[in-house]
């Protein structure tokens, strides 16, 4: 499913929902009681306890009888409305805008910008509106001992419903806001999974493909050896003798393959180095990309002079080689890499010849975030949507590096790739 398609995918959870509903409801019914029984304040509590249970009755249609574990867009719009309407009912009877519990009336209005769509999140904040000002001006007496005439001022009666539309409006933008963001990095977040799921299937196999050329060696030599052998030993039958040359050849052949295999071909005992450097990341990386490409890479390794190991890890594996790619992706003719090194710290720079990055993208920094698009039209074509800087950003992030973006002096891409020399140790 395409990501254009799933971010207009809108649900919210029924478990956690009947779960609010349940403690706001019992909260509701237990201020009701104390305001009755305890202080004795006379309203019309009879009404609130009856649009209570019905709202009861709701929860429990919800959870018996929409088998759904997940609500779409519309039944939990439907539900949110009925909170909105329910709330408004209730402190109708008990005080309106006067009602100290009044700020609970945002609630289904924040909910929904979190969760749902931008329309409904828009048609709940109007109604909760609507309802701030309908208690403001129609409501019953705010429950008080009968001694006591509790009344407002109209200035400070006025400015709570102010004060309340405009905390409604920050909630629900943010939250609009965070919640378009959140289902874009979890989208960002699914694909950076199915990706690494693939590099580890990747290097599995290749580690059995080791495995398989390790094996197969001592055998293989046997045969080689024995052929061999039997050459000398009938080099005078011509008929033999071709066959066996055509086993020798063979043979060497499929020596020649597993050798390919291997991630070293003088490997002995151990098909992958637990521990490895910074120089051979990037030297194997650019190994890569030196069969398939026609730019001039060049490693300089002069500052390189602090070397610490750390175990092999496919999360930077997969970074750097990304990060490369891009510079291989975007250069005209060269990418420069430099390793330099200190007894405190280990950076990584790659610097490409291209058009670098885009400048509505790095001024506003916005380089690594998933799913952006520059307003760059000459170049749009290459630089796509971002997630693979996003990808390989987050995958060295976790490693402990820290990743800088600028365009550099010859207005090609550069990045700088910082660790702490302590921190790859971890690794």
């Amino acid at each position: 499913m395409k990501f254009r398609e799933t971010s207009k995918i809108y649900l919210l959870n029924k478990i956690t929902y009947i779960n609010l509903r349940w403690i706001a409801y019992s909260g509701q019914l237990a201020t009701i009681l104390l305001v009755e029984f305890f202080f004795k304040f006379k309203f019309e509590y009879k009404t609130c306890i009856f649009i209570i249970l019905i709202s009861i009755l709701t929860n429990l249609y919800l959870k018996f009888q929409i088998k759904e574990n997940q609500l779409n867009n519309f039944t939990s719009a439907t539900f949110l409305s009925f909170d909105i309407l329910q709330l408004t009912i209730l402190f109708f009877f008990t005080g309106g805008i006067t009602n100290p519990f009044i700020f609970l009336i945002i609630i289904p209005s924040v909910f929904s910008s979190q969760y749902l769509n931008i329309k409904t999140s828009i048609v709940l904040f109007f109604l909760t509106t609507f309802a701030l000002a309908f208690l403001t001006f129609f409501y019953h007496n705010l429950p008080h001992p009968e001694i006591l005439h509790f009344h407002a001022p109209n200035y400070y009666l006025y400015s709570i419903p102010v004060a309340i539309f405009i905390g409604l409006t920050f909630l629900v933008y943010f939250g609009l806001k965070f919640g378009t963001e959140s289902r874009i990095r979890m989208e960002a977040y699914d694909k950076m999974q199915e990706i690494m799921a693939k590099e580890n299937e990747l290097i599995s196999l290749g580690g059995q493909a080791a495995a398989a050329a390790h094996s197969l060696g001592t055998p293989l030599s046997t045969i080689l050896l024995t052929a061999k052998e039997l050459h000398k030993e009938y080099s005078n039958d011509a008929k033999i003798k071709n066959d066996l040359e055509l086993l020798i050849s063979q043979s060497n052949r499929c020596s020649e393959i597993l050798k390919k295999l291997t991630l070293n071909p003088n490997i002995e005992d151990e098909f992958f180095d637990n521990e490895i450097f910074l120089d051979d990341y990037i030297q194997e990386i650019v190994r890569s990309y030196k069969e398939i490409s026609d730019k001039n890479f060049s490693i300089n390794f002069e500052e390189f002079k602090y070397k610490v190991k750390s175990n092999k890890s496919p999360e930077i594996v997969y970074g750097l080689r990304n990060f490369i790619g891009n510079a291989n992706k975007f250069s005209n003719y060269k990418v420069e890499i430099f390793l330099r090194s200190d007894n405190k710290k280990t950076e990584i720079i790659i610097r490409d010849d291209g058009p670098g990055f885009p400048k509505d993208l790095i001024d506003k920094e916005r380089l690594g975030e998933p799913y952006i698009r520059t307003k760059d039209h000459k170049h749009i074509s290459k630089y796509g949507l971002g997630l693979g800087t996003f990808i390989g950003k987050t995958l060295l992030e976790k490693n402990f590096a820290k990743i800088f973006f600028k365009n550099s002096e010859n207005k090609g891409a550069e990045i700088l790739i910082r660790w702490n020399n302590q921190d790859l140790k971890k690794i």
